[in-house]
């Protein structure tokens, strides 16, 4: 049984290629640093198509209905909006929010300790969404006509925004993805172009007792594609394992602890290997045969 042509050996042409050396150690070391880098930037793209998801369905199922009125008036006018969202279609729940759930919601902004009692709040309305969803023109209409003091927040104004900026994110992070694979082929490229440079002598003398350029090729090919595969997989140990310590030592109020791989996705990251051995086959095979064509 042959072995495919990667992994066969072949005497002559494999000792044209420097088994070690400065251009070995710098090919393997950038080819770990890119695959390094391709894992955080996967990663960020993914953790960021997940946030767009969360954050639009998380505020596309709520809304909420500001409550201003003359002292006095709050709760009949508080019964009243209750008594709309009811009778309103599309609505599954609604309830009014108690002074310890408004001082909740302002702690992160004023600190603790607040006393809600003594500011003008509006009175907020939680409403929750049926699947089928409620015709909000319509009911800022109702509002307006029989509760005047009554505003619907129906979060559109912030869900678009951050779906647009999340989405945004995901698109800079297949880009920086795209982008290293393209600077691992221009550097493999370059470092098989030196690597023959370096030995058109011994190539010459190859040819002289019956060495065939795409032979030659081949050993070069064979080599830089071996060693962009064990620094690929290095790096891309490395980033997994650096994603991982980020998820589990982040607390969970640090918005990096959505960075990260979920379920089958760590698989596509065990992709940036092979992908990378693809890469460095193509850009050394290219490289190897256009050289050897200027080597007379």
């Amino acid at each position: 049984m042959r072995l495919p042509s990667l992994f066969r050996t072949e005497r002559s042409p494999g000792s044209v290629v420097p088994p070690s050396g400065f251009t070995a150690r710098l090919l393997v070391l950038t080819a770990a640093a890119m695959a390094f880098l391709a894992v955080f930037s996967l990663a960020l793209a993914l953790a960021a198509g997940r946030m767009a998801e969360r954050w639009s369905q998380a505020l596309s199922q709520t809304a909420t209905v500001r409550i201003m009125a003359h002292q006095g008036e709050e709760a009949a006018a508080t019964r009243a909006v209750l008594a709309i969202l009811e009778t309103t279609p599309g609505i599954a729940a609604a309830r009014a929010l108690t002074l310890k759930e408004q001082r909740a919601l302002l702690e992160p902004w004023l600190g603790p300790g607040l006393a809600v009692e003594s500011l003008p709040l509006p009175q907020l309305v939680e409403v929750t969404e049926a699947a089928s969803g409620f015709d909000a023109e319509g009911l800022r209409l109702r509002l307006a006509a029989e509760v005047p003091g009554a505003v619907l927040d129906d979060h559109t104004r912030w869900r678009r925004p951050l779906a647009a900026a999340a989405g945004r994110l995901r698109a800079f992070g297949l880009l920086a993805v795209a982008l290293i694979t393209v600077a691992l082929a221009a550097l493999v490229t370059l470092a098989a172009q030196s690597a023959l440079a370096a030995n058109a002598q011994v190539i010459e003398v190859l040819r002289l007792v019956g060495a065939r350029d795409v032979t030659i090729a081949r050993a070069f090919t064979r080599r830089f594609t071996l060693r962009t595969l064990a620094g690929a997989g290095a790096g891309t140990a490395l980033g997994m394992l650096g994603v991982w310590m980020v998820r589990t030592r982040a607390g969970e109020e640090v918005v990096l602890t959505g960075l990260g791989f979920e379920g089958a996705q760590w698989a596509l990251a065990l992709l940036i290997p092979p992908m990378a051995g693809v890469v460095a086959f193509w850009a050394t095979r290219t490289a190897a045969l256009a050289s050897l064509r200027r080597i007379t």
